[in-house]
């Protein structure tokens, strides 16, 4: 089981060109299935995934009840592909419905009060501020900001290549104020542990990447210094940063590229469009829709 579970890693990491993150998920979904089921994954029924679901709906959120159902019926296919089996036992079987969630989204105004909140005196301000301002002047994902490289942020040209999920590859406008701070922090940025971080553009005291969490706590800090209330996570600058341009006049595939979305519709819930706004703005320019 343990070499099954390691190719599986290996087939969602190399051909479904999942992230890191979801695939350690999925990985650890089937690991809880397999250790609570008992039953070989040659031989595992219908019943015993409706069993199992059931059982877990109990205990976790329909969020992840659908993950747990998606990773098994990923693994499943997985099988087949290999010849282990010749059905997929998830077929048919529905993810219980999840409603929309949208975070709170701060005002621009808000977003200038957590900015000039930090304290830039220091080095680890200054390196807190431009992680701040990639995360809304770019739209960064926490892992995306994490993980960005020096090499990647071009200055000049002022552009950001970002390496988002899958592996997939997509450039970002930089704004000045966003490339004035990490200038400054990079004049202070201290010095790599060894030398795989060389590129590495956010460092901590010791020399290595910044953690998620560090992000995450940092930014919970930050909102707290600056008088707001609203609960909001690195997360929130992406969708304000949406959410600013497309008030602003912005195009929604414009940013849809900018966001890394492979649909449109999940672009639009994350800047509260509805589906009957941009439905209407593609019938109004659709050549079809006119008479002559």
């Amino acid at each position: 089981m343990e070499r099954l579970l390691k190719d599986y890693a290996y087939y969602l990491k190399m051909e479904r060109r999942m992230s890191p993150n979801t695939a350690a998920s999925y990985t650890s979904d089937i690991k809880g299935f397999f250790a609570d089921c008992g039953t070989a994954p040659r031989d595992v029924g219908r019943e015993d995934v409706r069993d199992w679901l059931a059982e877990r709906a109990g205990k976790v959120s329909k969020r992840t009840q659908a993950r747990e159902l998606s990773a098994l019926k990923s693994f499943f296919d997985y099988l087949i592909l290999e010849g282990e089996r010749n059905d997929n036992p998830c077929d048919g079987m529905e993810s219980p419905r999840i409603g929309r969630h949208l975070p709170d989204v701060l005002s621009v105004e808000e977003v200038d009060r957590i900015m000039e909140s930090v304290d830039c005196s220091s080095a680890k301000g200054l390196r807190d501020r431009a992680i701040l301002e990639m995360l809304y002047g770019c739209g960064l994902r926490v892992s995306e900001a994490v993980g960005l490289k020096i090499s990647d942020v071009f200055l000049k040209e002022g552009f950001v290549r970002v390496i988002g999920k899958g592996d997939k590859q997509r450039i970002v406008p930089l704004g000045e104020v966003a490339a004035d701070y990490f200038t400054r922090y990079l004049e202070c940025r201290p010095a790599e542990e060894g030398a795989e971080y060389a590129d590495t553009a956010f460092l901590n005291r010791s020399g290595r990447p910044l953690t998620r969490v560090y992000v995450f706590n940092m930014v919970k800090t930050q909102a707290v210094a600056a008088g707001i209330s609203k609960n909001i996570s690195p997360h929130t600058f992406r969708h304000s940063f949406a959410t600013h341009l497309i008030e602003n006049g912005a195009d929604l595939r414009v940013v849809q590229e900018m966001l890394g979305h492979e649909s449109i519709l999940t672009t639009g819930i994350y800047t509260h469009i509805s589906s009957a706004t941009w439905q209407a703005a593609v019938l109004e320019h659709h050549p079809r829709n006119h008479k002559g």
